[in-house]
């Protein structure tokens, strides 16, 4: 069962992906990797062929690829 806050349906934020995301709502492709242990290479080959990552659908802003922190933490607390 996933954790959720008293108040709403939004699940709880791990306190490492909080300090990596610094109240901002989506993260860099590195830190999202980290987040998630894995490379790099990998969450951006996994997003080239199947358009997501662990379940994770990032934004494309130029050539940068932002991942929404609400959807990484819902994706870590799930153990996707």
């Amino acid at each position: 069962m996933m954790q959720t806050s008293y108040h709403s349906k939004i699940p709880v934020m791990p306190p490492a992906l909080a300090a990596v995301a610094q109240g901002r709502d989506h993260i860099t492709t590195s830190e999202f990797a980290r987040a998630m242990c894995c490379a790099p290479q990998t969450a951006l080959k996994n997003h080239c062929l199947k358009g997501e990552c662990y379940g994770v659908r990032p934004i494309k802003r130029g050539k940068l690829l932002l991942w929404p922190v609400a959807d990484v933490a819902q994706a870590l607390s799930s153990g996707a």
